[in-house]
């Protein structure tokens, strides 16, 4: 007997859900030299990156196998001062095109004290955790199915210029909680008020490991979920989103599956949600490598 899939739920051809996760956790950090703050591990870096950073002999110690922030640098406002110094020189050299002017906290694990702040163009260089948020935005249909917001990024984005996106997504810069960065990003992005972004519920974290060109991405991304009135549109005000789009989970679902255009962390991000709201069925054939992959580290 042939059994149907059942009602609601999405059966896919074997490991295409997977390719995005599999091309998300591309990296190792065998072969990368440790970086230290305070002698404790803090990131990774290139060898070849690290052999150039011993120009700043002022700001970081090199030796075989490992960076690290040089003596007497004992402050997380002297220690940022510093890696700052190295930075402009990165950018003059062009080992780094330009600053963000947006700081990331840098600290040994989620929740601790940051020991600097660097430059979100950096974060990647030196192989350091980066955190970010990206809110799932659904509507619930009259026929009791869901539908997400899409956003489509502005074609002069530096980082996957005209993909779609999440209706809210942004990294974790430091000074700010979560929410507080959620109530800016959501404003920011789709012109939701801080009382409708409030009722966005954190659903847990994905966390990847990825080989850049510029290094390793070492990235969580806390995930949220808003449902939204039907008659909600939102509206972009910072320039980074070009339109959004409602669409029906189901071809969010097949688009994901089956292309390449959406960003590549969103992904991960929508299969992520798609198993929570049982989308993806137990017994999909690759359930068990997709839950495990969405999780690399944390």
């Amino acid at each position: 007997m042939h059994l149907q899939p059942p009602p609601g739920q999405l059966t896919s051809r074997p490991m295409s859900f997977l390719d995005h996760i599999k091309a998300c956790n591309s990296g190792t950090v065998s072969g990368y030299w440790e970086f230290r703050v305070a002698g404790v591990r803090v990131g990774w870096v290139r060898p070849a990156l690290a052999r150039r950073l011993t120009a700043y002999p002022d700001s970081l110690r090199v030796s075989d196998g490992l960076v690290e922030m040089a003596d007497g640098l004992d402050s997380f406002d002297i220690r940022t001062a510093a890696i700052d110094r190295v930075l402009d020189g990165l950018v003059a050299t062009g080992e780094i095109s330009r600053k963000r002017g947006e700081r990331y906290p840098v600290s040994p694990a989620w929740g601790s004290v940051p020991l600097l702040a660097i430059d979100r163009a950096a974060v990647s260089h030196f192989g350091v955790a980066a955190y970010g948020i990206h809110v799932n935005g659904f509507v619930r249909q009259p026929d009791g199915e869901l539908a997400l917001w899409v956003a489509r990024r502005s074609n002069d984005r530096s980082v996957a210029a005209g993909k779609l996106d999440n209706l809210v997504a942004g990294g974790q810069p430091v000074g700010l909680t979560l929410a507080e960065n959620l109530i800016k990003e959501a404003y920011e992005e789709a012109a939701l008020g801080p009382e409708r972004a409030a009722r966005a519920v954190p659903a847990g974290a994905v966390t990847y490991i990825m080989e850049a060109p510029t290094g390793l991405k070492v990235d969580c991304l806390f995930v949220y979920d808003l449902a939204l009135e039907p008659d909600f549109v939102p509206c972009n005000t910072d320039g980074e989103v070009e339109s959004f789009t409602l669409m029906p989970w189901r071809h969010v679902a097949e688009i994901v599956r089956d292309t390449d255009d959406f960003k590549f962390n969103c992904t991960l991000v929508i299969i992520d949600f798609l198993i929570r709201h049982g989308l993806i069925p137990p017994d999909h054939p690759d359930y068990l490598a997709l839950t495990a992959g969405l999780r690399r580290w944390g």
